[in-house]
């Protein structure tokens, strides 16, 4: 794995992290009704920094790999719309405080970080296997951000 590209991949994905200091949960966010098993806010950003670090392994991993299989370029081409649909998340939900609009992001990302695992997985076992725990967790966030949308069908549903 080369260092340079695992710190370009992390910039990137610190880039996208800067999104959750900008919009942070509020008092909005403590006053919506939430399910029992919401996670305290502690452990979003514990996760997070976690997840960035194992994302820009694997994606170090298989850049590395450009040579060596035409695969690359779609899954690096995945990964880079995965972190978009990661950065828009926050301003949407936390920002303009659309429930339904960060459903919608979720649903993106969910779907780009499943493909982005499948397509490592295929070029380098390992880093498919360090997608494994994002895939994990968007698929919990997803399920509360559908929990808490449904809890406050009074909050707005999707950008104007």
């Amino acid at each position: 794995m080369s260092l340079p590209l695992f710190f370009v991949f992390l910039a990137s994905c610190l880039t996208a992290g800067t999104t959750g200091a900008v919009f942070k949960p509020n008092t909005w966010y403590d006053s919506l009704n939430k399910p029992d098993w919401t996670p305290p806010n502690w452990v979003f950003p514990t996760v997070w920094t976690t997840l960035y670090i194992l994302m820009s392994i694997a994606a170090a991993r298989v850049a590395g790999l450009a040579g060596e299989n035409a695969g690359v370029g779609m899954a690096l081409a995945l990964w880079g719309l995965q972190i978009g649909f990661n950065t828009l998340w926050t301003p949407i939900f936390f920002g303009l405080h659309r429930l339904g609009g960060g459903m919608i992001v979720l649903v993106g990302l969910w779907l780009t970080v499943f493909a982005t695992t499948i397509l490592f997985w295929r070029i380098d076992w390992v880093a498919g296997l360090l997608f494994v725990p994002y895939v994990i967790w968007v698929t919990t966030a997803g399920a509360l951000n559908w929990s808490v949308w449904r809890r406050n069908p009074n909050e707005p549903a999707v950008t104007p």
